[in-house]
């Protein structure tokens, strides 16, 4: 395990974590402040133990990470589409249009959450609708680490003070959720609010299939799945991949076409591939960062299901020690 020293900054910032929320765009300041704050605010106990040996002295700014010391970095990606809404309920076309869950979404947050008990989560980020972020809170309610996910505001002055967590153990017991809208849904344009068959009868079946499934046409004053891609894509790269390479284990709650596009960016696939890729709702993918590249581990079955951890040997140890440890209080 690699060793690093590290200089605190001041404990005043966004929510505790010292976030700066002067320029909430810069993934670099982003990443320094967050993975300073958190190396400040170390654990020592058992999890703290068990963090450090699978993040390989993840409290590191990445840009200033070597090539052999990215290479000994592992972390997890967890990605889950959001649990049934309501316009899903009702055919419905939804795009950016912020609809909450039914209450089978409900249930498949849940349930999504159980999949995912045992797997470390350090960060989450989700989109600025609703149903995302409902399924990413509802997720973590079935957590091992019992740790409480807190929306980051940053939208405004009033809004970074008021949230303020003045508290080291408050903030050691949580999880920051850092929303972004380019990771909503793609924009429907004029389909939004419309029943799917009825559009279909109104317009052909074929064309409304080439506004859903094709890559580069979109819908009437809409997204095409390239331009959701390109914002989706772009995000990731700046914000998400860099807590990866750091070593924070990171999951993100969006949608079925924002994920799509970022599982082209992982797995290279064609624009042919990636059209006819589905996700289900509710059902959380994994990944295993490790060596500079991704791998797709599936879907996790459960919490008893071995295989998931038997993957890598720090998801094993962490489970392990989970088991041996009471929840943090």
């Amino acid at each position: 395990m690699m060793a690093a020293t590290f200089k605190c900054p001041p404990t005043t910032g966004l929510h505790g974590w010292g976030i700066d929320a002067s320029t909430p765009r810069s993934s670099r300041n982003f990443v320094r402040f967050y993975s300073m704050r958190f190396a400040c605010n170390t654990r020592y106990d058992k999890l703290h133990h068990v963090h450090a040996s699978i993040s390989h002295a993840s409290f590191v700014d990445p840009t200033s990470l070597s090539v052999s010391h990215e290479s000994s970095i592992e972390s997890t990606l967890i990605l889950i589409r959001h649990g049934e809404s309501l316009w899903n309920e009702k055919n419905l076309f939804t795009g950016c249009c912020d609809v909450p869950l039914t209450k089978r979404g409900v249930e498949e947050a849940i349930e999504a959450g159980k999949r995912i008990t045992y797997i470390p989560v350090d960060m989450i980020f989700t989109s600025a609708l609703i149903r995302a972020q409902m399924t990413a809170m509802l997720a973590m309610t079935q957590h091992h680490q019992k740790k409480v996910p807190i929306i980051i505001h940053n939208e405004s002055e009033e809004a970074t003070t008021w949230t303020q967590v003045y508290s080291d153990k408050t903030t050691k017991q949580s999880i920051p959720v850092i929303t972004a809208w380019e990771l909503n849904e793609r924009m429907y344009g004029e389909l939004q609010g419309l029943n799917k068959q009825e559009t279909a009868e109104r317009y052909g079946h074929e064309k409304v299939h080439e506004w859903r499934r094709s890559f580069d046409i979109p819908p009437p004053k809409g997204e095409s799945l390239e331009m959701c891609s390109k914002r989706a894509v772009a995000y990731f790269k700046d914000f998400i991949e860099p807590q990866l390479k750091s070593g924070k284990h990171v999951m993100v709650a969006a949608h079925g076409n924002s994920l799509r596009s970022i599982i082209m960016y992982l797995e290279r696939l064609t624009s042919q591939e990636v059209t006819s890729l589905e996700l289900s709702t509710g059902i959380p993918l994994l990944y295993i960062y490790k060596e500079g590249k991704f791998m797709n581990r599936g879907s996790p079955v459960g919490p008893t299901e071995a295989g998931v951890y038997a993957y890598t040997q720090s998801l094993s140890v962490y489970r392990q020690q989970l088991d041996e440890m009471s929840p943090c209080e």
